[in-house]
């Protein structure tokens, strides 16, 4: 098949991760692929959630927002609604458990770090892009707690990064754009370490059914977008 930006099937979009692109978190970047762009902001708080006092351990979480123009039809901001999204909430649940996965808690002391990943523009694979953006500035603001001499080495233990594969029209596809994901058969988001292992990994039967032969070659998919994402995030940040 042809895809629709004339990639080919193991090819990502083009990815830029901008650095400090906001003036006043602690970690910021801006993340785009291709058409998708999330901005990820990292706060550094000196408090912890009351399961975490007195452990010495910190903790690392995440919040997701769409804004209401990100997509092609204006979306009602939450707030509106006096309730969050229930994908919203899913999505940064998501993101939080990712990011625990590439720190240790006692290194980074009693202090929370938030991720806050907005989306500003939409074109599938928001969640995977708010995972790869929020470890990079998960990662920047652990090296302004260790330049500000706040801690004596960075909680960084293993990087993390994550990306979209799915079957359409029977093909194995890496990094889904939303015409691709909307009809896709199958969609995953995988998520993993820099030395390959799986964080997570989030696959559906959209409109129908998968063998073992044919998740085996989307997995090799996602390692491959992985390793080049991380190559990316290597650019905008040392870990």
């Amino acid at each position: 098949m042809e895809r629709i930006d004339l990639r080919k099937n193991d090819e990502l979009r083009k990815i830029n991760i901008t650095r400090d692109f906001t003036k006043y978190a602690e970690g910021s970047v801006l993340i785009e692929c291709g058409n998708t762009k999330v901005i990820c902001n990292a706060t550094v708080e000196e408090k912890v959630p009351p399961f975490k006092k007195e452990t010495g351990e910190g903790w690392v979480t995440a919040e997701y927002s769409m804004l209401p123009r990100a997509t092609a039809t204006r979306n009602s901001r939450d707030i509106n609604k006096l309730k969050q999204n229930q994908r919203s909430v899913e999505i940064q649940r998501l993101i939080g458990r990712a990011l625990r996965a590439s720190i240790d808690f006692k290194v980074l002391g009693e202090r929370t770090i938030t991720i806050d990943c907005d989306v500003i523009q939409a074109d599938g694979g928001t969640r995977t892009a708010s995972i790869t953006g929020g470890f990079a500035a998960l990662a920047i603001a652990c090296e302004k707690l260790v330049k500000d001499g706040i801690i004596e080495k960075s909680p960084i233990v293993t990087p993390v990064t994550a990306i979209s594969v799915g079957i359409v029209d029977g093909e194995p596809l890496l990094d889904l754009c939303y015409e691709e994901d909307s009809r896709a058969d199958v969609d995953m988001n995988i998520i993993m370490t820099g030395e390959g292992n799986f964080v997570e990994v989030q696959g559906t039967g959209e409109n129908g059914t998968f063998n073992k032969g044919e998740l085996l070659k989307l997995i090799d998919l996602a390692e491959k977008g992985n390793s080049e994402l991380l190559k990316k995030v290597r650019e905008v940040v040392e870990f």
